[in-house]
């Protein structure tokens, strides 16, 4: 038998903490080593994930090395563990220090604890039980404090504020943004934005978790309900693909707040605003609760089994091969595969939930990312195409935050001048027809270092022009752990297939993951499932521009959910026939459809979606669906019992998902056509909160200022070329819209949002737009 290791592994430190002898990492605090034992250290200003300031002082502990006292107690939070260190946590003189530091912190506490939101869940509560004392002796006056606006999602009342800095060092560290600060010094001191404006980090919810009293408090939530009338419900982020865990609080049915849920390769403790504040949404004033069916042009509530027999018939009248099925992609596995049962049902090969892809030219669908998202934290070089990463993926925009702050060197190619929370290496802004050509020069780049040319690619890439920003990019991406990540600007963009082949022929030349970001939180799933065109079957760009008699519209909002909302009211209102399952009866929906079958969203369903590392991951309902709205499964099993489909005979959810079976796709390895578009080409993102109809509907994220109003936006060069100025009135088509000058737009270029009703039916992206002065 081999010798066995002896003694301490190298970076392993032995101290006892309250007598019980552990081992920690070199470097390592004091407190961190008592958390791991279970050792309870009282404690406001630390938290594991922001950096230390050790200016609360409430976990001074006793300190004894080479079997000496140390004179005074040390702060656990910043005091680093040595070899044979004994901490005593609880000896008279720790808890006399412990007990004089909750006095201090109550002197200028207003007390206010029944009329405070955090009533119940307060860290100060707590730690005042166990160490404060029954009665002040502190007579004079007790401090007041100005409150800020710092806008419709965090409430203040900073009079309760200990200034452990946790919401400074949360918006400067993990944020990026450095919005929030001190001011003055004593008993002046103030925590605050210094010029009142509103904090515009797309996590700013999460100084509200930090927050260790009740000094930042939910707003929308104030006042609505204690703590302990709530039920925790696990659940997850159904905004995108990433799957953030969370914890839906509940009452009597009802989502009241949404807080993390911990988990560390996923959303660690965080949890991006989209997803925290979005359940607002799910209340809205149209939210159907009945089933409803269209007789001479009149809407009528009507029972479940009308409906359904209704639905049904209208499915019959037309045949299979003019059905088109378009399923938003936030679906979970089990409504996918039920729907794609109904359709070979009905003998239709069209189904499909690539709603906002433009370019079908490889069949692409949503694969799991190469780099898992636990370690894009460790990354050392990033290429970002296409791709506004804080407004797309939030918490994947913060690993790579972190990473840059370890020295990562992150490059760009983008259609506008995103912005970003670090400090770009390099950036290449140019016009949505002109991005293609600025990645053949990147990869032009990686063919000069040695790699060979893809054959599809090799003439483009031998066209295209030099430059010698791309070798430092190539020679960074080589340099250790990198990704490039393709992110939806890039997914969406008419010559995908183009930006998709050449990124991935990067990400192989240099060894970096590929991450491409799905669009839809449930994209991979359905990818798994084949949630798209058998043989012979259109996509869904296809379905509209070949319209078909009858429609399946699942989970979909026309126009908002659709690349080209315009072209798809038109096939709709041609339709014969639409059968449409919806959360939401917009109006636009009640033009179109001809039945609206209420079914339930992802919080009030039991369902499983997968995620960008290909985690399938399930949860129970945590909420009511209002009225008779019924989870999606249940109504597509009742339809399709009703016309007595093959597929349907199961009894429950877990019957259906032991018919689940997952199936691939295969993408081809065609490129779409280059078409070069003359004069101004349209750049079209979705907004952060209007990404699909719960955010729509979400009234504090739409009151948030990164929710910006409809408006078309371009540089000042080329608004002066077009005759415009600052203020002026445009016409795109119908729709009339301000005009915005906005450095971050390239030449050739303008910047209007999707998604909005005024923005919804024009010209989809990368477009030629016209504009006319009202």
């Amino acid at each position: 038998m081999s010798a066995q290791p002896t003694g301490t592994a190298p970076d392993l430190i032995n101290i006892e903490v309250d007598g019980k002898p552990t081992q920690i990492r070199k470097g390592a605090m004091i407190i961190e080593a008592a958390d791991a034992i279970g050792v309870s250290i009282p404690r406001f200003c630390y938290h594991r994930k922001l950096p230390i300031a050790a200016n609360c002082r409430m976990c001074l502990v006793d300190v004894e090395m080479g079997g000496k006292l140390m004179p005074k107690p040390q702060p656990a939070c910043a005091t680093p563990v040595a070899e044979g260190m004994k901490v005593m946590t609880r000896s008279d003189k720790a808890l006399k220090f412990q007990k004089d530091v909750m006095e201090f912190l109550l002197i200028n506490h207003p007390l206010d604890c029944p009329v405070c939101d955090q009533g119940g869940e307060c860290e100060l509560q707590d730690v005042a039980l166990g160490y404060g004392r029954s009665v002040s002796r502190f007579t004079e006056r007790k401090r007041a404090v100005a409150d800020e606006n710092i806008g419709p999602l965090v409430a203040t009342e900073m009079t309760r504020c200990i200034h452990c800095t946790r919401c400074v060092r949360f918006t400067s560290e993990i944020a990026g943004t450095y919005e929030l600060g001190g001011m003055n010094r004593s008993e002046d001191l103030q925590i605050g934005t210094y010029i009142g404006k509103t904090i515009e980090t797309e996590l700013s919810g999460n100084i509200i978790d930090v927050c260790p009293v009740g000094a930042l408090t939910n707003k929308p939530f104030q006042f609505k309900a204690r703590a302990w009338e709530l039920i925790a419900k696990p659940s997850i982020g159904y905004h995108d693909a990433l799957g953030s865990n969370l914890w839906l609080h509940v009452r009597r049915g009802e989502v009241m707040r949404t807080v993390p849920r911990d988990n560390e390769a996923v959303n660690e403790c965080w949890l991006s605003d989209r997803d925290r504040y979005s359940h607002q949404g799910m209340y809205a004033g149209d939210r159907i609760g009945k089933p409803e069916i269209k007789r001479n042009g009149q809407w009528q509530v009507v029972g479940w089994e009308e409906a359904l027999e209704f639905a049904g018939e209208a499915l019959k009248k037309a045949p299979g091969s003019e059905l088109g099925m378009l399923v938003h992609p936030a679906s979970s596995n089990e409504e996918g595969d039920l729907l794609m049962r109904l359709a070979r049902g009905l003998g239709s090969a069209h189904v499909d939930h690539r709603l906002r892809q433009l370019d079908f030219a490889d069949n692409a669908v949503a694969r799991p990312f190469g780099l898992p998202v636990a370690e894009v934290g460790q990354i050392r070089a990033a290429l970002l195409v296409g791709s506004d990463l804080r407004h797309e993926m939030p918490l994947l925009n913060h690993r790579v935050h972190q990473a840059s702050k370890k020295g990562a060197r992150i490059y760009a190619i983008n259609p506008a001048r995103f912005d970003f929370n670090y400090k770009l290496a390099g950036e290449a802004i140019v016009a949505p027809s002109a991005l293609v050509d600025a990645l053949l020069t990147l990869a032009r780049a990686a063919v000069a270092a040695g790699a060979p040319a893809p054959a599809a690619l090799a003439d483009a890439i031998a066209a295209a022009a030099g430059d010698d920003a791309g070798n430092d990019t190539i020679a960074a991406l080589k340099s250790g752990p990198a990704v490039v990540i393709l992110g939806e600007a890039a997914v969406t963009h008419p010559q995908a297939s183009w930006l998709r082949a050449i990124a991935r022929f990067i990400a192989d030349a240099t060894g970096a993951g590929y991450d491409e970001l799905p669009v839809g939180a449930n994209a991979v799933g359905l990818a798994r499932l084949r949630v798209v065109p058998g043989n012979g079957g259109l996509d869904a760009q296809a379905m509209l521009a070949q319209p078909r008699k009858s429609y399946v519209l699942y989970g979909v909002e026309p126009p908002h959910d659709f690349a080209d909302g315009a072209a798809a009211l038109n096939a709709l209102r041609a339709a014969e026939q639409v059968v449409a399952f919806s959360a939401y009866a917009s109006p636009a929906l009640r033009e179109v459809a001809d039945v609206i079958l209420p079914i339930a969203l992802l919080p009030e369903s039991e369902a499983t979606l997968v995620n960008v590392d290909g985690l399938a991951q399930g949860v129970a309902a945590g909420a009511k669906a209002p009225g008779e709205a019924r989870p999606g499964w249940k109504v597509l099993r009742a339809l399709g019992g009703a016309l007595q489909l093959a597929g349907f005979e199961f009894d429950d959810l877990a019957g259906l998902r032991e018919g689940i079976a997952g199936r691939a796709v295969s993408e081809r390895q065609g490129l779409a056509a280059r078409v070069t578009t003359g004069g101004l080409s349209r750049l079209a993102t979705w907004p952060i909160y209007r990404m699909d109809a719960v955010l729509r509907r979400a009234t504090a994220l739409n009151a948030h200022p990164l929710n910006r109003a409809p408006a078309a936006r371009m540089n000042a060069a080329e608004a002066t070329r077009q005759g415009l100025a600052a203020g002026d009135t445009v016409r795109v088509v119908e729709a009339l819209l301000p005009l915005v000058i906005d450095a971050a737009v390239p030449d050739g270029a303008v910047w209007i949002e999707a998604a909005h009703d005024l923005t919804a039916t024009l010209p989809p992206y990368g477009a030629s737009i016209t504009l006319s002065k009202a």
